[in-house]
C-alpha cells in the first residue's frame, strides 16, 4: 500500500494505522474544532476531519493520499466534547452513566482533486456507574484529551460498558476496516 499522510496527533488513530500494517507520515496542521451552529450533528466529524486534510494538503507540493479524522460523542442529539477539567469529566460521565450514546467518526481521504468521506456511527451503553468507579476512572486516567471523557479501551471501557453495536475501533477513533476498504479505491 502507497504511504500515507495522517492529519491527526491522536496517539489512538496512531496505533491503529500501525495495527492495519498501513504505512504513514504524520503531518499535522492546526486548526481549529468550530464548526457551524445548523450543521446536522451527523456532519460535524466530518465537516472537521476535512478542514484537518485540507490544512495539511495546502502544506505539500506533491499529491499524497491524506488521511484525517474527528470522533464525536452524541448524547441526546447534543455533542459532549473533550472534558476542561476534571469537575467536567466527572460530569460528563454521570451523563453517560447507565445510557446510550453515538460516537461518530467522521473521515475523509484527500488525493489531489479526488476526495472520499464517510461518517461511521457506533452505539455505545453504558452499565450505571458508582461515583467511586467515575472519580477512581478521572483520576487515574485523565481522559481530558478524549470526546466523551473516555476511552473504550481503558479500565472503564472493560467493566462500565454493557453494549457496543457497531465498530468497536470506531469509538477508539478511526473505523480501520473501513478505511483501509476506502483506501483501497486510491
Amino acid at each position: 500500500m502507497e504511504r500515507i499522510i495522517l492529519a491527526s496527533q491522536s496517539p489512538r488513530r496512531k496505533q491503529l494505522l500501525e495495527w492495519a500494517e498501513i504505512p504513514f507520515d504524520i503531518i499535522v496542521k492546526e486548526t481549529d474544532e468550530l464548526y457551524p451552529s445548523d450543521l446536522p450533528v451527523a456532519e460535524v466529524p466530518v465537516y472537521i476531519a476535512r478542514n484537518k486534510a485540507l490544512a495539511v494538503k495546502s502544506e505539500l507540493s506533491h499529491d499524497r493520499i491524506i488521511l484525517a479524522a474527528d470522533t464525536v460523542v452524541v448524547l441526546n442529539d447534543k455533542i459532549i466534547g473533550k472534558p476542561k477539567d476534571i469537575t467536567d469529566a466527572v460530569n460528563i460521565l454521570n451523563s453517560l452513566s447507565g445510557q446510550k450514546h453515538l460516537v461518530i467518526t467522521g473521515v475523509v481521504i484527500l488525493k489531489g482533486e479526488e476526495e472520499t468521506f464517510f461518517a461511521d456511527i457506533t452505539e455505545v451503553e453504558f452499565h450505571l456507574l458508582t461515583q467511586e468507579q467515575i472519580r477512581f476512572y478521572v483520576n487515574k486516567y485523565k481522559p481530558y484529551d478524549k470526546a466523551g471523557a473516555y476511552a473504550i479501551q481503558e479500565w472503564i471501557g472493560v467493566v462500565g460498558i454493557k453494549s457496543v453495536k457497531g465498530d468497536f475501533y470506531n469509538v477508539m477513533g478511526l473505523p480501520v476496516s473501513r478505511v483501509v476498504q476506502e483506501l483501497k479505491k486510491f
